[in-house]
C-alpha cells in the first residue's frame, strides 16, 4: 500500500527554520516526482515545491523562493523541505504528494506554526 509519512513540523519563531521529511513506502519513490503542498486555515491547498525523480529539476512557488529548498534521498525513500527565514504566513499543514497512474496520493500532513 502506497503511504507517506510527513514529519518535522512544529512551532517556530519568525525567522527560524524547520526541516520537513516525507518518507514513502509501498512504491518506488525514485521513479516519481514528489511535491510539497500546504493548506493554511481557511484557505485552499496550494503547491509549494516539487522535485523531479532524479532530483535535478526543482520548482518553487514565488512566495517561498530563496527561503525553501527541496531535496531527496532516493536510497532512503525520503524527500525533504528545508524551510528558512520562516514567516507567519508560512503557517499551514504541509503535505507531500505523488501522482501514480493518474491518482494523487497524500500523506496525513505535518503542522507548521510560525509565531512569536
Amino acid at each position: 500500500q502506497l503511504q507517506f509519512v510527513e514529519s518535522g513540523g512544529g512551532l517556530v519563531q519568525p525567522g527560524g527554520s524547520l526541516r520537513l521529511s516525507c518518507t514513502a513506502s509501498g512504491f518506488s519513490l525514485d521513479s516519481y516526482a514528489i511535491g510539497w503542498f500546504r493548506q493554511a486555515p481557511g484557505k485552499e491547498r496550494e503547491g509549494v515545491s516539487c522535485i523531479s525523480s532524479s532530483g535535478i529539476n526543482t520548482y518553487y512557488t514565488d512566495s517561498v523562493k530563496g527561503r525553501f529548498t527541496i531535496s531527496r534521498d532516493n536510497a532512503k525513500a525520503t524527500v525533504f523541505l528545508q524551510m528558512d527565514s520562516l514567516k507567519a504566513e508560512d503557517t499551514a499543514v504541509y503535505y507531500c504528494n505523488v501522482r501514480v497512474a493518474g491518482i494523487d496520493y497524500w500523506g496525513s500532513g505535518t503542522l507548521v506554526t510560525v509565531s512569536s
